[in-house]
């Protein structure tokens, strides 16, 4: 089995059997992945099973997946490393509902590039070792002798909540004894920080290529505002994190026709859902790689709405 990091770089012995679970896999409708993905899944397992596990690095697969050229730098161009996280989660989410009962399970442990091969059969024997070392003694065993360490469980325990409870009524006689705490600096620094919800682009048209562009550019905006000095990025299932620091939602939609690609991004107040920001961009999709568009765009995005006067104060006017 081929891994990355610190496992056992050999190539698996049922290489027809890989290739059949990883068609299995590229063909199910529960491999939620756009097609650069399924490339990504589809070149490391072959890389693997070759015996190049060793040679699977960002700056490799980059080249060989995503066009990237002889100056790609992992430290700034994170689209490896996150696309990797998504094969992760459609991996799991794939063998959870339709690959329960298929012979081979295929995973990207974290770490690492390099895939993990192993059968049913290793799954199941490795389940029944450990069950049958948890089995309580059969009659006729020897009875062990009580150690210190089977009281452990039975006196110790209720000895340490007896302790936490009177700490718990030791903690308000503290309160009323000692002055007030001066409030820290990091709750001044959390609060003056700007809070940005990138949402799921929308995809107007039809087309495939709109969805995987919508996704892709909404990956490299969180990864170019996570570099903006006093921005904090936030999942859209995160809106809830409570802090009196401003608070933003930054939406769009994507729109090809023919060879040309238009789309609409807004920034919205999320205190009362005013608009502070928007812009349009044009693209000709013709002679440029979807990647490096995704790269420019969000990166011009991330510097207007850094530059932004309205960013800071909301509440002015333009």
């Amino acid at each position: 089995m081929a891994r990355d990091e610190g496992g056992d770089s050999r190539a698996p012995q049922d290489t027809d059997g890989v290739r059949a679970q990883l068609d299995r896999i590229l063909a199910s409708a529960e491999f939620h992945v756009p097609e650069r993905g399924r490339r990504f899944l589809q070149y490391i397992v072959e890389e693997a099973l070759e015996g190049r596990g060793e040679q699977l690095k960002a700056y490799t697969i980059a080249q060989a997946v995503f066009g990237r050229d002889a100056s790609f730098d992992a430290q700034n161009d994170p689209v490896v490393r996150i696309e990797a996280g998504r094969i992760r989660r459609a991996l799991e989410r794939y063998y959870l509902v339709s690959g329960r009962g298929d012979p081979i399970r295929i995973a990207v442990p974290k770490g690492g590039y390099a895939p993990l091969f192993s059968s049913a059969v290793d799954i199941s024997g490795a389940g029944e070792t450990t069950g049958s070392r948890t089995r309580g003694n059969k009659p006729g065993n020897p009875v062990q002798p009580v150690t210190w360490r089977d009281l452990l469980v039975p006196i110790g325990v209720p000895a340490l909540f007896g302790v936490m409870a009177i700490l718990a009524l030791i903690r308000p006689l503290e309160a009323y004894l000692s002055p007030p705490a001066e409030r820290s600096p990091a709750v001044s620094s959390l609060n003056s920080e700007i809070r940005i919800v990138v949402e799921p682009f929308a995809a107007l048209g039809s087309a495939p290529s709109e969805m995987d562009f919508a996704r892709g550019l909404a990956d490299q905006l969180i990864a170019k505002l996570m570099k903006v000095k006093n921005f904090v990025v936030l999942a859209p299932d995160r809106i809830s994190v409570e802090t009196s620091g401003p608070s933003f939602n930054l939406q769009g939609s994507a729109l090809v026709e023919g060879t040309g690609l238009h789309l609409h991004v807004r920034l919205i107040n999320g205190a009362d859902g005013t608009v502070i920001w928007a812009n349009q961009y044009d693209r000709d999709l013709r002679g440029h790689a979807v990647l490096d568009l995704e790269d420019e765009i969000a990166a011009q995005i991330a510097m207007e709405i850094s530059n932004s006067p309205r960013l800071a104060d909301p509440g002015s006017d333009p």
